[in-house]
This record gives structure tokens, sequence and C-alpha cells, in this order.
């Protein structure tokens, strides 16, 4: 019977030196604990989203002098440590003339690294770089599938499980590094071919980041794959957050332990550092663990701890410690304050209401009543001359143009009038605000305004980090009662958010009694969401061909009295979907392009998840067809 500890420490991406440390501290803590074998995440060392610091030299051969350190740390003990590192070949080149690197695992046991007896290495070699959503591994790393034929052979020749010796006890390591184990679509089968070698054990180390209902579909796949291979599987994955560049992706941990037959064991507790303790029989091939199955958590308590574990893991990297948030009285501001309350403490949140001539008694005192039951800092900045003084700045002064000699006044129409306000409170006011209290303002956006650039360049989309920036707005009503019955067991958010309706207020015909937002959410939300999150990229033709056959409704997930009661007849259906089709293809993808960093928790998010270009709006020849059919109708 050999002891197997699972860690998944929270890995600090960039700092090899950081994790390292932490590393060598688990190694010690598990040979106190009798451990026989240690695994750790993939990437372990150096961190996984670091974008083309992979390219840097210097930072390479840290992350290869740290995993030497690892190793050289077993010399003394009998205790097998299984991790994730960056390999090198500095005899060969990648494509890119660079030196080639490999994602790879170490099998570290008595100081030395093994190997499987197959690769020309000692280490193990990740087959399957994926190459979608936030993952580019094919522009740094090569593959097991580029070796073997480089080599002359076949992927399955290379794949053999590793070898250890303990305590006169024999056990086979099929080690795979992540993707390896997401086989749906992938043409060589790591698993199966770990198991025709021989495989006592199957072991997948992970760097893998939260995503919703990611956690149920890994426990599907992973628990089929141990009942094919009738062996036990052991899934290892880090905590902390990582991100690049625009999303920051929350890596949970939940590691865990199927049984044979594919059923769960024992799961680690999500965004906790710990590490998992069970036996496994050599000659059985069979696990012994206490059960610990975590708790199925809802959709808005999953989104909660992602949201708060993503936003405070992010700020303490930038060492903020205090944020201004705009407060209009509306469900994104209260949510997202409520949120950096919990996260900062009240005293650290200082809460800006910024009213103009458009907002209405009862959005002033919503703004005041949030604040006062979440005991933040509060102040009221009214807008209203700052803004006139800008219109009169704006039009009263002389324009020369001297190509041909003559002078003229700007005129501003209302709808830039509109742009103006929300600019006044963020770049003037959000931003300078913060620079006094010495902290940073936040992006209250949230996905359903992201999508269409329902927001104004340098006003309500700017900001350090964008909370709620992956939460459609039925989300963020959900999260906003979270808060109040979970965290806060209070209403620190007033019932009536809940209930008026939403409006930027800014102007006569937007206000939360006359007209409000252009979005009708519950019907908007999910046809947005058809536009990003659909894997097949949901097109104008795809939308207009379920409403003509009466299946959009179905395609949709909601009520087909929904669309129903949205649109009189065709013509307003199809007037709608171009309307905001134009804008998420158009002037919204420079706002997202230049929008802050979003904590990402859904299968595709806006930023590096959601790749998009500056282009104009595309409708196919099927659409026009099926545009003429409706419209003669």
């Amino acid at each position: 019977m050999l002891k197997i500890a699972c860690a998944q420490p929270e890995i600090t991406a960039g700092r090899p030196d950081l994790n390292t440390e932490k590393i060598l501290k688990l190694i010690d803590e598990a040979a106190a604990n009798g451990a026989d074998i240690l695994f750790l995440p993939e990437c372990a060392v150096p961190g996984y989203l670091i974008g083309d610091l992979w390219e840097q030299t210097a930072f390479i051969e840290d992350c290869e002098a740290c995993g030497q350190d690892i190793i050289n740390a077993t010399a003394d003990n009998d205790l097998c440590v299984v991790f994730g590192n960056i390999a090198l070949d500095k005899t060969k080149v990648n494509e890119d003339g660079r030196v080639r690197k490999y994602n790879a695992a170490f099998v570290a046991h008595h100081g030395k690294a093994l190997g499987n007896g197959k690769l020309p290495y000692n280490f193990t070699v990740k087959h399957s770089l994926p190459n979608y959503r936030e993952f580019d591994d094919s522009r740094y790393f090569y593959s097991l599938a580029q070796l073997a034929a480089e080599l002359g052979t076949t992927p399955d020749a290379l794949t053999a499980p590793v070898e250890i010796n303990i305590k006169g006890q024999t056990v086979k390591l099929g080690i795979m590094l992540c993707e390896d184990g997401w086989t749906d679509n992938y043409h060589f089968n790591v698993p199966q071919a770990l198991a025709r070698a021989g495989a006592d054990i199957l072991c997948n180390i992970s760097c893998s980041p939260f995503t919703l209902n990611k956690d149920a579909k890994r426990h599907r796949l992973f628990g089929a794959q141990a009942e094919e291979a009738k062996l036990p599987l052991i899934y290892c994955n880090n905590t902390g957050i990582q991100n690049n560049g625009k999303n920051i992706f929350t890596y949970d941990g939940c590691s865990c332990v199927y049984n044979s037959d594919g059923t769960l064991s024992a799961e680690a507790k999500a965004y906790a550092e710990t590490v998992l303790y069970f036996d496994f029989d050599c000659q059985t091939k069979k696990i012994n663990t206490a059960p610990a199955i975590a708790e199925p958590a809802d959709r808005t308590a999953a989104i909660y701890k992602a949201v708060r574990y993503g936003t405070q893991k992010f700020l303490q990297q930038l060492g903020i410690t205090k944020m201004v948030v705009g407060l209009s009285g509306g469900i994104d501001s209260a949510v997202t304050a409520a949120l950096y309350a919990d996260i900062l403490g009240p005293q650290n949140v200082l809460l800006v209401n910024m009213p103009g001539r458009y907002n209405a008694d009862l959005t002033k005192d919503m703004a005041l009543k949030t604040a006062q039951a979440l005991k933040t800092n509060y102040m009221v900045v009214p807008i209203t001359e700052s803004v006139e003084n800008t219109f009169n700045q704006l039009t009263q002064t002389l324009v020369t143009a001297y190509n041909s000699g003559t002078q003229f006044n700007l005129s501003i129409s209302p709808y830039v009038m509109e742009n103006i306000q929300a600019r006044d409170r963020g770049a003037r006011i959000l931003a300078g605000v913060a620079a006094v209290f010495g902290g940073a303002f936040s992006c209250n956006s949230n996905k359903s305004e992201i999508t269409v650039g329902y927001a104004t360049f340098y006003g309500d989309i700017c900001g350090a980090v964008a909370p709620i920036g992956d939460l459609w707005k039925h989300d963020v009503y959900a999260l906003g009662r979270y808060l109040n019955d979970k965290i806060f067991a209070t209403p620190v958010i007033p019932e009536e958010i809940f209930t008026m309706r939403p409006s930027a207020e800014l102007s006569p015909e937007q206000t939360v009694g006359n007209g409000g937002d252009p979005l009708v959410y519950p019907y908007h939300d999910k046809l947005f969401a058809l536009f990003v999150e659909s894997w097949h990229k949901t097109s104008p033709a795809d939308i207009l061909r379920w409403y003509s056959k009466g299946t959009l409704a179905e395609h949709l997930g909601c009520q087909q009295q929904l669309i129903d009661e949205t649109f009189k007849d065709a013509a307003a259906f199809i007037a709608d979907l171009e309307r905001w089709w134009k804008l998420f293809c158009g002037l919204a993808v420079a706002k997202r392009i230049q929008a802050p960093p979003i904590v990402s928790i859904s299968r595709r998010a806006y930023g590096y998840d959601h790749r998009e270009a500056q282009l104009t709006p595309y409708f196919s020849r099927e659409y026009y067809k099926l545009k003429n059919e409706l419209l003669k109708k």
C-alpha cells in the first residue's frame, strides 16, 4: 500500500522562485505525513499564462534551475515527486527559430528525473496542445505528435508509464498533462494508450482554469476514462489566478480521485490550497480514501466564488488595497460596490454618486441607502455644472479652418451630450477621486452592455478591472440576491433596485420612469449569448432560420411568449436583430479592445478568450434570402 498526496498550491504565473519555494515546502510536508508519491500541477514552476515571457532565455533557464532544485530535494528521502515544468532540448529549435521547449511532466525520485523508456528524454511530453479560447500552446511548445513525426514513429510508440519502485513495490504511473485527458476531438487518445502500455494508475496533472459547468463535464469525461481503462485516475489542478492581459482566469483546484469504475472518490475544496491524501494498493490497483466530495454549488454560488476570488487575487497582485466605485443607484454598480466591500472591507471602499439633471430622486436615494447599508465611504459629486461648462466651451469656442480661412462653431447633438456626461463621471471624477483616495476605480459594465457597446469610451467602460464583465444582466441580478441573502445576510442592496427599470439616466427619453435602457434583458441576454458563447459561432442567418421555423425559443432557452411580446411582427424582429448585430460587430469591438481586464467565468469571455478583429458587419446570402421571404409575408 502506497500513500499518495495530491497538492493544489496557488501558483503565481511568471514567478518560478515563489512557486519553487512553495513546492519545496509541500515536499517536506508530504514526506512528514508519510506520503510516498506527491503530485503537483502542470506548469507548477513557471505558471502557464505568461505570454511571450516563454521566449525569454533568462526566465527559461531559471525555470530549469528551479526544476533541478525540486529534483534534488528528493535525494534524501523516498518520496517520488511528479511536477510540471518547462523542458528544453537545446540541440533543436522550434519553427520560430527559438530553442525547443516542451510542456513537460517530471517524475523525480532519489534525486533523479525518470523517463518512460520510450522518449529520448527524462520527462513526459504533452501530446495535445490546445489552440482555442485563451490557449495558444503551439506558439511556444513542441508536441509529442510533432516529436513522433520527427523521429519517424507514432505517439503511441512513445507513450508509456513511468515505473518507480518504492518500499519494495513497483508502480507504473500513467502521466498525462491537462489537455491530454480532454480526448473528445484528438486523434490520439492518451489515457487509452497509457492503459494499453500497462499503467497501474492514470495521473492527469493540470493547469485548468475555472469555467461555469466545467467541473461537471470533467467528472463525466475523466470518470469515463477511468471506467474504460479499469484504472483509478488522479486529477491534480492548481489554485490562484492567471491572466493574458485581457482575461483574468481563476483556478479552482478541485483536484480529485476517481475509482476504477469511474465514480468520484474524493475531491478537494475549491479555491483552497490543500492536499488530498489517499492510499493505493499496487496489487489490486484500488484506491482507499475517506469520502470527501465537494458540495455541488448552484450557478450563482459558483459565480460568486469565482468572481470574488478572481477580483481579490487580481487586486492583491496589483497591490490595490482601496477601490472607488461610481454608484448610480442601479443594480450593476450596487453589486460591484457590495463585492468590493466584501473583499476589501467597507472602510477601503469609496462610493461616488454623480447625479446629473436626468437622475431621479429614486436612484439618488438608492445610492445613499446602498452606501449606508454597506457602511462604506460615500460622497456626492454633481455633474450638471461641469457638463454645462463643457457644453459651453465646446460650442462657444471658435474653430479656425486654415484650409479655407473661415471660422465656425461646433454643435453638440443630444447623443453626444449623453457621452459627455459619462466621460465626465469616469475620466474626470472617478479617475481623480481614485488618485486622491489612494486606490483604483472599477468598471461596472456587464456582459450584455459590453456585447453591443452600450457604454462610453473613457466613461463607464474604463477602470482597473471589470469584475462583472462576464456576467449577463440576469446573472447580475441573481448575484445581487445572493449577496443580500448569503453573504451579508441583510438587504445591503435595496429591494427597489431589483424592481425598477434599468436606465443610464442620460437624457429625458432614458430615465427610470420613461424609456429606460433600450435592451429587453430577458430576451437580449439570451440573444447575445448566442452571438458570443455559441461554440460554432451563431450567425444572423441561423437566428433568422430558427425564427422562421418557430424554433428560436428552443435555441434561446426561453418561452415563445417572450419573443411574441417583444416583437409585433417579423419586420420588428429583423430590425432589432440587425441593430444589435451591427453594433456587436462594429463600434463595440473597439470598445471591448480598450476595456479593462475581465474576470472570466464563462465558456467565452471577451478579451483573448473571444478573439476578434475590427471588421464591418457581415450578413450571409442565406440571411438576405430569409429576410426577403419573411418581409414578403
